[in-house]
């Protein structure tokens, strides 16, 4: 277990490393100039001035310079200064962190029961065409534009019904409606990949076997498919983790939260490099290291793993 899990951390240390060298690729391949943007079409300023801003940023030096000093100062915990603000970028993404946290959070607690019981529902049902109608609710769900939902909710329950706040920074009812509008295509997620497994895992002899001693198709769906089916599911709640920091930037707008998905908005539209780069730091070591720890509560939850 030793050797597995300092294998997997040098491999998310690649990972790291990767998202970081390509985020900085991708951006100083672009045409548009991080100052110009920064000082903004309406302000006229000189060439000096524009040449003095270059310099102070360090973006008059080579490309490859910048990317090794960059990196040496991500190793060392500093994440540069914000091209937009002028600010920390560390402060500013853990400033912002707990917002998005918070949102994730709520959607993850919505999303996994929703997941687990469409799944469940659909594997326990004798009906056929209610196992078909709940088989097809997570493809619908991740049909359904994220923006589009949260639109209908404002309108639904915030000025139709006035039951929860527009503003997503309205403590906990501010933050129903946009941890619903992120949990149900996540929940999609849950329910596809359980509903595969439970599929697969019914027609098991073990199952069979439970069957025929008397348990109820709900009892071998519950007490013996579903453990051995849920596998699949928690390594998908470690990759929904990279889903809702991504479906936070559209969420966090609609919604006007102030949290990392707001920075990153910001961050691309600005070409905010070290801001940029910090978030991609942070948001893939977060990823990757959730990921492992799913992959060592594995044995804990199978026991054929255990036993392996």
């Amino acid at each position: 277990m030793t050797r597995f899990v300092a294998r997997r951390l040098v491999q998310a240390a690649a990972v790291v490393l990767a998202a970081y060298t390509l985020t900085f690729a991708a951006f100083s391949l672009l045409p548009a100039d991080p100052v110009r943007i920064m000082i903004g079409p309406e302000n006229g300023v000189d060439e000096a001035r524009v040449a003095a801003l270059r310099a102070e940023y360090g973006l008059d030096r080579p490309a490859v310079e910048r990317y090794a000093d960059g990196l040496l100062d991500a190793l060392r915990g500093n994440l540069g200064t914000s091209f937009q603000t002028g600010r920390d970028v560390g402060a500013t993404i853990a400033l912002a962190a707990p917002r998005t946290l918070a949102l994730a959070g709520g959607a993850l607690l919505v999303a996994i029961p929703l997941g687990f019981l469409i799944a469940w529902s659909a594997a326990h049902t004798r009906h056929l065409w209610l196992r078909r109608l709940l088989g097809a609710l997570p493809g619908l769900s991740l049909s359904v534009p994220t923006f589009w939902l949260g639109l209908v909710l404002l309108q639904a329950f915030s000025f139709g019904l006035p039951l929860f706040p527009a503003r997503g920074e309205d403590g906990l009812a501010g933050l129903v409606l946009p941890a619903v509008t992120l949990a149900v295509p996540s929940s999609a997620f849950v329910a596809q990949v359980l509903l595969e497994r439970l599929t697969v895992e019914m027609r098991q002899p073990y199952v069979d076997t439970a069957r025929a001693k008397g348990a109820s198709r709900a009892r071998a769906v519950t007490a013996h498919a579903l453990r051995n089916a849920a596998m699949p599911a928690l390594t998908m709640t470690a990759l929904l983790v990279g889903w809702l920091l991504s479906g936070s930037v559209v969420v966090e707008t609609v919604f006007a939260r102030n949290g990392l998905g707001r920075l990153i908005e910001s961050a691309v539209t600005t070409r905010d490099l070290p801001m940029l780069q910090g978030l991609v730091v942070v948001a893939t070591a977060a990823v990757t290291l959730l990921t492992l720890a799913v992959d060592v509560a594995h044995p804990l939850v199978d026991p054929r793993e255990r036993a392996a």
